[in-house]
């Protein structure tokens, strides 16, 4: 009979101070993915928006509804909220608000309508996803021509020789909702000047700026 042995060869042995690193490394590792994980979850949930996320949202609002805001808490059909999910607002009914609380925080990618967002410093960006929100309780409409609506669905700013008509005595600076002539809500924007300065502006003269439009929808798919 023949034998075989093989020596195992040594093993390498950890000081206590190294082994007591290597504990603590994947300590640290472990708490630093478990923190990560709870981020994340904490910034999928849907949550109330703090006070000055609110005054962000209402004052944003205010700039085309005016005191018309109170239309959107004081409702007769319903209570709705808002709500935060991960950077953007959503407007809700009480009724969706319970139902979407059924489903995993990480789960919810829309629930009622979108306002906006808040951008990465903090500003809130109204979105052209609520326009038809803020078409229903506007302070002031501007009515563009058929020749204007193409123009502006392409981010442009509108002109004079584009306006149709327009709701009199707004100011400069003041938010407008931006209407066809058949009524139906293209976007939002801000006047460049006074409703009654703006006759008197050469046809190509600044009259609106574009502050979102629904053209933004295709331009968003093109980009992505």
């Amino acid at each position: 009979f023949f034998f075989l042995m093989i020596r195992r060869p040594p093993r390498s042995t950890q000081s206590r101070s190294s082994a007591a690193s290597d504990v603590y490394k994947r300590q640290v590792s472990t708490q630093s993915t478990w923190g990560s994980i709870k981020r994340f979850k904490s910034d999928c949930e849907m949550r109330t928006l703090t006070d000055d996320e609110t005054k962000a949202v209402f004052e944003k609002l205010a700039k085309f509804i005016g005191t018309n805001i109170k239309f959107l808490i004081d409702r007769e059909d319903e209570p709705h909220v808002f709500r935060l999910i991960k950077s953007r607002v959503f407007y809700m009914s009480e009724t969706q608000m319970k139902l979407a609380s059924n489903f995993g925080a990480d789960t919810i990618i829309s629930v009622g309508i979108c306002v906006g967002k808040f951008t990465k410093t903090g500003k809130f960006r109204l979105g052209v996803s609520a326009i038809e929100l803020i078409a229903k309780f506007a302070k002031a409409k501007v009515w563009v021509k058929h020749g204007g609506e193409q123009s502006f669905v392409y981010g442009n700013h509108i002109v004079k020789a584009h306006i149709g008509r327009m709701t009199e005595n707004v100011g400069q600076y003041e938010g407008v909702v931006v209407m066809t002539m058949d009524d139906i809500p293209l976007g939002f924007g801000i006047t460049a000047k006074a409703s009654f300065d703006i006759p008197n502006l050469e046809p190509t003269g600044l009259a609106i700026l574009n502050q979102a439009d629904a053209g933004e929808y295709l331009r968003t798919e093109d980009a992505d």
